[in-house]
């Protein structure tokens, strides 16, 4: 078999634009809402999209961890190298792909770093070997081997030993809001004739969306 000629119809669902809340939050409320409920592997991994400074796209999957009328949040370490080009650009995209729901959902917009207590709170909900390894990891730097890293998780285990439960946030870790300007919300549709329906931030009104159909 060619890969070339590997290709799936898909017939589940449509998505029309008289449907869809006027709401573009809450019409990823929605979907997400969906996505759980149909006991989906890892529904709120998404795509993560930055720019280097050079103009070097990258991607990478990370973890919703929350979202509100204020954005969409995870969490990473700030020295990393999406953590570098996030702080550079302020800009990002994201994109979630629900397979088993023949569904995308692509966003776009503003991201910047959330306040010091937010990921704090969000931080010590995590289980303490989560904790741990966010201050062995030095993510993205170059490490000797395998050993080397488990060598510095078990310098910080030492460290922390008598901590119990309250081991403390590192500075460089912690958590990112991205700000949508651009919500599209993808259907699989037969013979490739895809529903794609968009939200924008309208201009004279931040808190409204104007919702239009992009052709497949």
């Amino acid at each position: 078999m060619k890969i070339a000629d590997l290709r799936t119809d898909y017939r589940l669902q449509t998505l029309d634009e008289t449907g869809v809340a006027p709401d573009a939050f809450r019409q990823f409320e929605r979907w997400l809402d969906e996505a759980l409920k149909a006991d989906l592997p890892e529904p709120t991994a998404m795509s993560l999209a930055t720019v280097g400074a050079d103009g070097r796209p990258a991607a990478r999957i990370v973890l919703l961890k929350g979202f509100d009328q204020n954005g969409f949040m995870f969490f990473t370490n700030y020295a990393s190298r999406k953590g570098q080009e996030l702080d550079a650009a302020g800009q990002a995209a994201l994109l979630f792909h629900w397979a088993e729901l023949e569904r995308q959902v692509r966003i776009e917009g503003s991201v910047g770093k959330i306040a010091p207590h937010e990921s704090d709170a969000y931080f010590a909900s995590r289980p303490a070997a989560s904790r741990l390894g966010a201050w062995a990891s030095p993510q993205s730097e170059p490490i000797a081997d395998r050993a080397a890293l488990e060598a510095r998780l078990q310098a910080i285990t030492e460290k922390f030993r008598n901590a119990g439960d309250a081991i403390p946030r590192p500075s460089h870790w912690g958590g990112y809001r991205l700000v949508p300007d651009m919500l599209e919300f993808w259907q699989g549709r037969r013979s490739r004739l895809h529903d794609r329906i968009r939200y924008r931030r309208s201009a004279g009104d931040p808190g409204a969306w104007t919702i239009d159909r992009l052709a497949p």
